[in-house]
């Protein structure tokens, strides 16, 4: 009997608490379901969350991203704006409403404010993603001195990071910088598989520098692997 009781008595549930736990289990179903690309069932879990708990930030951010796959991007400006009210210092929805921005909100000055700060929050254990978002705003912006600092702070924090390993690829080939292009591929390669843009740069790159072999080998894999890319009509254009 005292058993019961003490279970009787500190069992008792919260309404509130009870809706914030269907919150987080429709939330955790949607982000699984993301991860299978069942967007639909994604959305409609997403929503559920948030018709359980209106204040659940992490479902707010989690279905604007949804949104920004279905290039739905008024709701999905609407949904971060949402998240970033209730949790203000949140680094992941800084990171991704500034990445927004910068993308398609047409507002890069404060989508950079708020890249900054999730890159200089130091709870942010993923710092290196804001810095790349930040370096990737700038070269659409055609800073590329900027975008290089950006970058080669992200690298500091995470070596293998490939898209900024990638951009950093980019942006030495464009300066000329030949072989510091060449060894940004090399290290892109060892940690990612090759897409046709890295493939495409490689192969000029070691085509200046005089390396028939691996120029070869690089035009070779692109026209395989990526036939239908801009980059492979580049290619095949250019032998005519």
């Amino acid at each position: 009997m005292l058993s019961l009781s003490a279970c009787s008595w500190f069992g008792g549930k919260s309404p509130e608490r009870d809706s914030q736990r269907a919150s987080e289990t429709y939330y955790q179903l949607g982000i699984r379901y993301m991860d299978l690309n069942k967007l639909e069932e994604a959305r409609e879990n997403l929503e559920r969350a948030i018709d359980e708990d209106s204040d659940n930030a992490k479902a707010h951010n989690a279905l604007a991203f949804l949104y920004e796959r279905l290039r739905q991007y008024d709701e999905a400006e609407d949904e971060y704006e949402t998240a970033l009210s209730i949790k203000p210092d949140d680094f992941g929805t800084q990171n991704n409403l500034g990445r927004f921005r910068c993308e398609h909100g047409g507002e890069a000055g404060k989508g950079l404010a708020l890249l900054a700060k999730a890159a200089d929050n130091p709870l942010n254990d993923r710092q290196w993603l804001a810095l790349t978002n930040a370096g990737r705003c700038e070269m659409a912006r055609g800073r590329m001195a900027e975008a290089e600092t950006f970058f080669r702070k992200a690298l500091d924090l995470n070596k293998a990071y490939a898209p900024a390993l990638a951009a950093m690829q980019k942006i030495s080939y464009q300066k000329n910088d030949l072989w510091p292009a060449k060894a940004f591929l090399a290290r892109y390669l060892s940690v990612a598989q090759p897409t046709p843009e890295t493939l495409f740069i490689g192969y000029h790159t070691e085509r200046a520098l005089g390396n028939r072999a691996p120029a070869e080998e690089y035009r070779t894999l692109l026209l395989e692997k990526f036939p239908s890319s801009s980059e492979a009509k580049k290619i095949r254009s250019a032998q005519k």
